[in-house]
């Protein structure tokens, strides 16, 4: 199953979003959701519905991701500081 007619069920207004932002947002879940389904085959619903994993591995990838997200917030940090270090020079 891949995310079509996902963004339909957000919008409520007819296939169009208020929100440009939003639009773009709702897009990235679909081709996430379409990547994800290619690479494991299977959705998260499917997998959650037949114990394919436990909510200790759901936890585990959250804590994961998110542990990532800090390692790349710092990334860009970094590199944002070096560039307007750059700018004063």
């Amino acid at each position: 199953m891949d995310a079509q007619g996902f963004g339909n069920a957000l919008n409520g207004l007819n296939g169009e979003f208020r929100d440009p932002v939003v639009k773009r947002v709702v897009d990235k879940f679909k081709l996430r959701s379409d990547e994800g389904f290619r690479k494991y085959g299977t959705t998260l619903d499917e997998e959650r519905t037949t114990k394919m994993k436990g909510l200790m591995k759901y936890l585990i990838d959250i804590q994961e991701e998110l542990m990532d997200a800090i390692l790349y917030i710092q990334t860009a940090q970094e590199e944002l500081k070096e560039q307007l270090d750059e700018e004063k020079t």
